[in-house]
């Protein structure tokens, strides 16, 4: 299986997207600060997740949460 995730920062609230095959040993990556882009804002929870057969499938569904369109369904669902 393969994930699409969206963590939020304890420190500031903000979001970061992005896809693994291993969500336990990503969000640990993560909040160790070996991932530049989400050093910076550590601690990170995770704030919700997808499940896919294919990396591309997760990939695909990341850009998609990614794009104005995305943001808009997350904001509808309730989810950020």
């Amino acid at each position: 299986m393969f994930y699409t995730y969206i963590l939020k920062s304890n420190s500031d609230n903000s979001h970061y997207y992005g896809h693994t095959k291993d969500l336990n040993n990503r969000l640990k990556d993560h909040n160790s600060g070996k991932v530049r882009s989400t050093k910076g804002k550590r601690p990170w929870v995770l704030h919700y997740f997808e499940e896919f057969e294919t990396k591309s499938e997760a990939y695909k569904r990341e850009m998609f949460f990614k794009s104005i369109e995305g943001y808009r369904y997350l904001k509808e669902k309730g989810i950020t």
